[in-house]
């Protein structure tokens, strides 16, 4: 791979030199850093750069220019390059304009000068915003391929896996895509043998499991230890947060995921409300932040897999994985979440990956561009992916039972929405029937204040509704309510058979489950508070009380 392109541009230069020279220091062997003092001149090279097909990983430009202003370079570079990360150089004086920039030109990071020491004000912001074009930036013909149909549940799951656990891909619709018939030759391969996946190393496999896709791909699915001091189940934002906690603090910690790191947050096309992030991060990002983080601590994940029984012997946790294999640990802490409620109607089965999705709405946007689809639900990740919509389809229609969105998503996203004009919001409305022949086509809905119904071209149905807790796997081992959600804490007093159950002489734990031990955390857990930040808090302090319990072992 050709090395990535920094471009900075300032007319002063001896603060240009200063910034060569401490880029040039730093990431000379992995990028080629270029500098001119001229706007005018870097704009001339960004253009012949997309003629070379070559990659710009991140622009930085000083503000006051007499060409033009860095907030206008970066503006015009971005049409050229808009995945390139960009950082504007400011005086004190023109942080105001740095500010405004983060909505005009969705600036990356404004640097305040002088940056001295580099490796403390200079060095670490440019590291994480590298990272993170690292991680979305998808050179041409490298990484794995996806053969097979657009509206196919098959090919929907396989890309729906590899996007959640944060792996490149390049999808190939064997009806448009002019190499797709190539690949299918050398494979030997027929279109009803689809979808096809062909590795970097030109290997293939033909309608692959999750698991053999996995390991394909890299991914741990064994243990390697033969005891860990904490398991959780489920890689969700509580699950991830436990871990990063629990490794952190020296914790031989363990992480299970079935599918998808990340949780229902991985899906969010933008989050806007997270503490520390002024200009918003999707949920993709956050699930790469949180999983970079925890094994850096030392965590080891497996995925997929999936967690098939749990028992107790001696105090000690057996875990019993769907592959046969068994974990030991002595406690665990169960973060599985909540997943979206099937929406209730008569066929909407033979549609689900072919028309109709459960979230997934980063993963299927590029193929409703144009379109008009439909998003069943009004809360904040309803709201999130019809604003992520927007950007491709020609009209997102948002579906809600109630009378008005606000009762449901919060103020920001329901603003952004009302000034967003391709969106329509259909209070009052319930989808009755969904039709097509092998895909999607149109679905019916009904005013239910009115009456009125109607029968609408559909080219995709997006659904966000209710919450159902991730516990369907989970044996009668610890306590849930009749919901599936499980019981913990001072909730576990209340119970009329408390005493049967509990044996030691102290108070469960605010997180701890019916077993002593067992841990939930996160949506899963009965009376949890609703949203990523709480669930991040919810898996932390889990860890808090796995600390205190191997502590009595």
């Amino acid at each position: 791979m050709r090395l990535p392109f920094i471009i900075i541009v300032d007319d002063d230069a001896q603060v240009l030199r200063a910034i060569q020279r401490d880029m040039r220091n730093k990431y000379r062997d992995e990028y080629r850093v270029v500098a001119t003092e001229s706007a005018t001149e870097a704009l001339d090279l960004v253009k012949e750069l997309k003629l070379k097909n070559e990659a710009v990983a991140m622009f930085i430009s000083d503000q006051r220019m007499p060409e033009m202003e860095g907030v206008e370079f970066l503006e015009k570079a971005r049409e050229f390059f808009p995945d390139a990360k960009q950082v504007l150089l400011t005086a004190y004086s023109d942080i105001e304009a740095a500010i405004r920039a983060i909505n005009t030109v969705k600036l990356d990071y404004y640097l305040l000068k002088p940056w001295d020491p580099p490796e403390e004000k200079l060095y670490p912001v440019v590291n994480d915003l590298l990272d993170d074009w690292h991680a979305l930036y998808k050179p041409e013909h490298e990484g794995i391929r996806i053969i097979g149909f657009q509206w196919s549940p098959k090919s929907h799951r396989l890309k729906e896996f590899l996007s959640g656990n944060l792996i490149p891909f390049l999808w190939m619709d064997v009806e448009t895509h002019h190499d797709a018939e190539k690949y299918l030759e050398s494979a030997s391969v027929s279109k009803s043998a689809l979808p096809l996946v062909v590795l970097p190393n030109g290997s293939f496999l033909v309608d692959p499991s999750l698991g053999d896709l996995g390991a394909s791909a890299g991914l741990r699915q064994q243990a390697s230890e033969k005891m860990y001091d904490v398991l959780i189940i489920g890689a969700g934002p509580a699950g991830l947060a436990a871990s990063v906690y629990g490794s952190c603090e020296g914790l031989r910690t363990i992480l299970i995921e079935k599918s998808n790191p990340g949780g229902q947050a991985s899906s969010s096309a933008r989050i806007e409300n997270y503490l520390g992030f002024p200009t918003g991060l999707s949920g993709a990002e956050l699930s790469r932040r949180a999983i970079t983080q925890t094994l850096r601590f030392g965590t080891e994940i497996l995925t997929p897999q999936e967690v098939k029984n749990i028992t107790v012997r001696d105090g000690y946790k057996i875990v019993e994985l769907s592959d046969g294999s068994v974990v030991h640990t002595k406690t665990i802490v169960i973060a599985t979440g909540v997943a979206y409620m099937k929406l209730d109607i008569p066929g909407i089965e033979k549609f689900t990956g072919a028309g109709v999705y459960y979230g997934a709405a980063s993963v299927e946007a590029h193929a409703c561009r144009g379109e008009e689809i439909y998003i069943v639900g009004g809360g904040n990740s309803a709201c999130q992916a019809a604003m992520y919509m927007s950007k491709f389809a020609k009209e997102v229609h948002i579906l809600i039972r109630q009378d008005a969105l606000s009762k449901a998503a919060a103020n920001y996203l329901v603003e952004n929405i009302a000034n967003t004009p391709n969106i329509r919001v259909h209070p009052n409305t319930e989808v009755t029937a969904v039709s097509g022949e092998n895909v999607l086509e149109s679905i019916s809905l009904i005013n239910t204040k009115t009456g009125e119904s109607s029968t609408v071209q559909a080219k995709a149905l997006f659904i966000y509704i209710g919450a159902k807790p991730g516990t369907g796997w989970l044996n009668n081992i610890v306590l849930k309510d009749d919901k599936g959600f499980i019981i913990t804490g001072s909730e576990l007093m209340k119970q009329k058979s408390f005493h049967t159950f509990w044996k030691l002489d102290r108070e469960p734990y605010m997180p701890e489950t019916s077993v002593p031990g067992i841990f939930a955390s996160g949506d899963v857990r009965f009376g949890a508070l609703a949203g990523i930040s709480s669930a991040v808090g919810e898996g932390a302090l889990a860890i808090r009380f796995v600390r205190k319990y191997l502590q009595e072992m």
